[in-house]
């Protein structure tokens, strides 16, 4: 008389639903807004649309890349 007992799979708790993608949220809006306000602001005329655009690339690609498993 085995009985195989099956696990049942783990639900994530509360903190991984909603406290981290709410986390990584609030990270990554910073991060491209400041990024982006200092590309702006730092703008020495001659790039023009350029350096903002790139500097919103850049973070945006690192913010995906960093906060990407989340």
């Amino acid at each position: 008389m085995d009985i195989e007992v099956k696990a049942q799979p783990s639900r994530p708790r509360w903190y991984e639903r909603h406290v981290q993608p709410c986390a990584a949220e609030l990270l990554g809006t910073a991060l491209f807004t400041f990024v982006g306000c200092l590309a702006v602001v730092e703008d020495s005329g001659g790039a023009g649309r350029l350096q903002p655009a790139l500097a919103h690339g850049l973070a945006l690609a690192v913010t995906v890349a960093v906060l990407g498993d989340i």
